[in-house]
């Protein structure tokens, strides 16, 4: 039986809030009668730590200290490197069967240095249709020693012919003092910082750790709270929609452009493009692909950049129910608490949840293939309405 080390050191040490969770998995490291299986649902709200659970376990299995987090083999596991570890998080809106099937075949592989061979898919919700019916049987005959690890926002996520033949383990949304707890010590974020990064971020430690370190992460969140003291027309409406998508447009951009050169030239060079040998029309077919690929990863950072827009403006709106219906809660926005008081004084409670619902609809827009501009521009005139 493999000697783990304590809950909250090694591998685990990131994972604040999920005591449950991580003994689970520990459990299964260690060995324990009944505790390990070949193939496991790691579920979790955006920002609980689902991703960062299954390389800790990840890099736990192939550990002989059950994850002690300074060996070679934690280190490579944890960063994408062991030979035996895959990991796979798709910046395209979907997984499709033929990077679903490399992933068989490397699930079928003996390890090479580890103790297991580790599938690690950080985006089980995006495998489509025909890539879930590949990768059912791989889950359902299990080669020797390969373990798959598969995250998803929720079990139904997932569909039902997989879920069922995984363990689910849970994670939960953290608390405030946690997270600012870890960004203290991890990240060395000043203690007033790092509680005032935990309240607004609600529970998301990436989102927190952004707003605890980034000032240009901060500004955009400010202009963001800005946006329901400035509807009062309907001309205001449409040009605070366009002014989101453009920023997250830019943001889009910005994140991928060097990223999409490279993999051009790289293409390119493998290809043969401009050498005696090439064959254009291959060639071009290929780029064709490698250009709608890359507009598809923008797209997807386009809409994760909205979709924050959207968690943000939640946010506030429950800040003004909270003081229209005179609840005894602190407030998430504190910082704008003027602009939320005058808002929740000038409307009724009914028309800040009819906000909410404007909102709601927004997301749920935007996840069926509405054009953001549209989606956005539905929303800044339901929130004015």
């Amino acid at each position: 039986m493999t000697e783990t080390p304590p809950a909250g050191t090694g591998v685990w040490a990131e994972l604040v809030g999920q005591d449950r969770a991580v003994e689970t998995l520990r459990r299964a490291v260690r060995g324990e009668k009944n505790a390990m299986t070949h193939a496991w649902l790691l579920t979790g709200p955006p920002g609980s730590g689902r991703s960062n659970a299954a390389r800790a376990f990840a890099a736990a299995l192939q550990c002989e200290r059950g994850g002690c987090g300074t060996c070679n083999a934690c280190r490579t596991s944890l960063s994408g490197a062991h030979p035996d570890v895959t990991l796979l998080r798709t910046e395209q809106l979907s997984i499709g069967v033929d990077e679903v099937r490399d992933l068989v075949r490397r699930a079928a592989m003996t390890p090479t240095v580890g103790r297991h061979q580790v599938i690690v898919v950080e985006d089980a919700d995006r495998v489509t249709e025909r890539g879930a019916d590949a990768l059912l049987k791989a889950v359902e005959e299990p080669a020797p020693r390969t373990v798959w690890l598969l995250c998803a926002p929720t079990p139904q996520d997932v569909v039902v012919t997989i879920r069922s033949r995984s363990r689910n383990v849970s994670l939960t949304t953290p608390g405030e003092a946690a997270i600012a707890e870890l960004l203290r010590t991890r990240d060395g974020v000043p203690s007033e910082m790092a509680a005032h990064a935990a309240r607004v971020a609600q529970g998301h430690i990436g989102r927190a750790r952004a707003i605890a370190r980034s000032e240009e992460a901060r500004r955009r969140r400010a202009e963001i709270l800005r946006i329901p003291a400035q509807l009062l027309t309907l001309g205001n409406c449409l040009q605070a929609a366009a002014n989101l998508v453009e920023a997250a447009g830019a943001e889009a951009a910005e994140a991928t452009a060097e990223l999409d050169v490279k993999e051009r030239a790289e293409l390119s060079e493998a290809l043969g493009v401009g050498t005696k040998g090439a064959r254009p029309r291959h060639a071009q077919a290929a780029l064709r692909d490698l250009e709608d690929q890359q507009k598809a990863r923008a797209k997807r950072i386009q809409r994760d950049a909205l979709d924050r827009v959207l968690s943000e403006l939640t946010s506030y709106y429950r800040d003004v129910f909270a003081v229209q219906t005179a609840a005894t809660t602190r407030l998430v926005n504190a910082d704008v608490e003027p602009d939320i008081a005058s808002i929740a004084k000038r409307t009724t409670p009914e028309r800040t949840i009819a906000s909410l619902d404007a909102i709601l609809a927004a997301r749920e827009a935007l996840e069926t293939n509405v054009a953001p501009l549209l989606a956005m521009e539905a929303l800044m005139i339901g929130l004015h309405a």
